[in-house]
């Protein structure tokens, strides 16, 4: 029974020492053109209210660099500069640790900041944690992003479907007019022999050689009637 009990302490120890952790955060990945400047943001996570003694410190490995070196360190209210690295005079603290902000700004940016930024935070009685990481890339000129192809990628293969969707609703379009215009001139045409039967009729009053035929005709009939 006792061992159970020791164990459950164990487990239940660790559950709140992970759970009281502080946590840190900061951006994946920055992307900035040569003599821009670029916040890098920090901020952290804790159980505990912001302690007056709450830190924050920076540091910094360049690409192809096996260490890194502090380039800035908050403490006691107040921020300490990197007076020798390579950002020395270039950096500026822009945080507010009231509100758990420890984020710094790197001026006037040159191909060789390319690497990796890494901040940690202290929240006493909250000092456990790990720090986050961030990478910088510094480019000449703006770099075409992967999501920018294959949305250019996207709006052509969009664009083709509706050319062809236009393409096919103006055939159809196209198509039924010319039916349409056939069954005119075929009506057209059936009026047309229509009236040319009392245009015979005409004709044959005013021919007198037809004119006598029917009126024998007519004389036949008139003694046919006489007779019955």
């Amino acid at each position: 029974m006792l061992s159970v009990l020791a164990l459950t302490t164990v487990v239940l120890t660790g559950i709140v020492s992970q759970t009281a952790a502080i946590v840190v955060y900061t951006s994946w990945e920055r992307h900035a053109l040569v003599g821009t400047d670029i916040r890098l943001s920090c901020s952290f996570f804790s159980w505990h209210w912001t302690s007056p003694d709450v830190t924050f410190s920076w540091s910094y490995r360049a690409d192809g660099a096996k260490d890194s070196i502090a380039i800035f360190h908050y403490t006691g209210g107040s921020p300490y500069m990197d007076t020798k690295g390579p950002f020395k005079d270039r950096l500026e603290f822009v945080g507010n640790p009231a509100r758990r902000d420890g984020s710094i700004v790197i001026q006037n940016l040159d191909l060789s900041d390319n690497g990796t930024f890494t901040c940690d935070a202290k929240n006493p009685p909250d000092i456990v944690g790990r720090p986050s990481s961030v990478r910088l890339l510094v480019f000449e000129t703006v770099p075409v992003q992967p999501g920018v192809i294959t949305g250019a990628i996207i709006g052509v293969v969009l664009g083709l479907l509706i050319l062809i969707v236009a393409i096919y609703y103006l055939m159809r379009f196209l198509v039924a007019r010319r039916v349409f215009s056939l069954s005119l001139s075929k009506h057209g045409r059936k009026g047309k022999g229509k009236e040319g039967s009392p245009q015979k009729q005409a004709s044959v009053l005013t021919d007198p050689a037809k004119q006598k035929v029917v009126a024998s005709e007519k004389k036949k009939q008139e003694s046919r009637r006489e007779k019955k």
